[in-house]
């Protein structure tokens, strides 16, 4: 017996920011159990990095539910739209990045978003696949269906224009595709973030200027990454990855402030706060902890990294594995020793000498178990050499 349209809508409602409009979804969901045919429910994740993160497992999990109720999941890659950069937030516009790029990141997209999508419900589709082949004529076409007037009604394109800062065509152009994305696919619902609203609102108009019926909205509020302050971005760095290794993923779920723990719960796992109401602050994170690493790594996996946190942060003993890697020997100077910021960068652990003298400023390296003070200091090379990056990041030089 199909579940009733109303409990439905409650199970979908819960955790969203929005639904537009509702009475659209009761028509949508009705229809599609009378003609026993699923809803297709968007999803567009932006290939900027190679990691999905808990930011993008909130929508899925959105997702997940619609296919647990018989719909249909597309998942659609911009692959295309990258190449442009989306603004939404944005106070200038963002870099462009380059085809092989978008790839590498996109390598193990599908094998991330099964972590939590039902495979045999799910779609992915790239967005080069039907933005590719339009001609110009076909994108003059495009552009005549929304005017400028509208586009500037977005938060941040009002805001730069106010304060005449700079705002190309191309800019102006993103939102227009991601909206063809929905007449390509043919979605009948559309989910994502509270920063896509007006995007995906433009997307009704337009599926509508092409003869088909209206995606229905539905966005999540965007996760606070791990700095408590600004929203999860890999950018950023305030992120935690779906593939991340199992014991970055409970450390770095360990050290999220307070504030966060009864959000995470609620929209990364289901459980309210009630739930958790009489558990102390670092009881309730290592629940956290344990419960989401267990997720995407499996209970015995999260297990470990339960028991590697309690050897390094509570009884301060050495990691149990830590990674090896060999050192360039044209970095030791003929006295034996070492520019500490080479071997940072040699371990792999930083990304830049920017960032090596930014964490010694900030008392975030520690080498042998010595902590760094200055940015200056040659270190004797006598190996193994073992570097610790932050309270999670080992690396022992050889």
């Amino acid at each position: 017996m199909p579940k009733p349209i109303e409990d439905i809508i409650k199970q979908v409602e819960t955790g969203t920011a929005d639904l537009i409009p509702r009475d659209e979804l009761i028509q949508k969901l009705e229809h599609a159990q009378e003609a026993g045919k699923p809803l297709r429910v968007k999803l567009g994740i932006d290939p900027s990095a190679p990691h999905l993160t808990l930011g993008h497992s909130v929508p899925l999990r959105k997702m997940r539910q619609f296919q647990d109720l018989g719909h249909i999941g597309v998942l659609v890659v911009g692959d295309f739209t990258r190449r442009i950069g989306d603004p939404s937030g944005q106070s200038s516009s963002r870099a462009l990045m380059t085809e092989e790029d978008i790839h590498r990141n996109m390598e193990t997209y599908q094998e991330q978003a099964f972590k939590i999508l039902d495979p045999d419900r799910t779609e992915i589709r790239y967005n080069s696949e039907w933005l590719g082949a339009l001609t110009f004529a076909d994108v003059i076409e495009l552009s005549s269906k929304y005017t400028v007037a509208r586009i500037l009604e977005r938060d941040d394109f009002a805001k730069r224009h106010k304060e005449n800062q700079p705002i190309s065509i191309l800019e102006f152009l993103y939102p227009l595709a991601q909206a063809y994305d929905s007449v390509a696919i043919r979605a009948d619902v559309e989910l994502g973030g509270t920063d896509q609203r007006f995007n995906l609102l433009i997307a009704r108009d337009i599926q509508r200027e092409y003869g088909q019926e209206p995606q229905v909205i539905l966005t999540v509020p965007l996760l606070i990454g791990t700095d408590g302050v600004r929203s999860m971005s890999q950018t950023v760095g305030n992120y935690i990855g779906l593939d991340e290794p199992p014991s970055q993923v409970f450390g770095k779920l360990m050290s999220i402030p307070d504030e966060l723990i009864a959000d995470y719960f609620f929209h990364l796992i289901g459980v309210p706060s009630e739930q958790i109401a009489d558990l102390s602050p670092r009881d309730a994170k290592r629940r956290l902890a344990f419960d989401i690493t267990a997720t995407y790594h499996g209970s015995k996996a999260a297990t470990a990294s339960r028991e590697e946190f309690d050897r390094v942060h509570i009884h301060r003993e050495r990691p149990c594995d830590v990674p090896q890697v060999s050192l360039d020997r044209t970095l030791v100077k003929e006295n034996g020793k070492i520019w500490v910021i080479d071997l940072l960068q040699s371990s792999g652990l930083v990304a830049s000498r920017g960032e090596a003298k930014r964490l010694i400023a900030q008392g975030g390296v520690k080498v042998n178990d010595e902590r760094i003070e200055s940015a200056d200091l040659d270190l004797p090379f006598d190996p193994p050499v073992l570097v610790q990056v932050g309270k999670r990041s080992f690396v022992e030089l050889v």
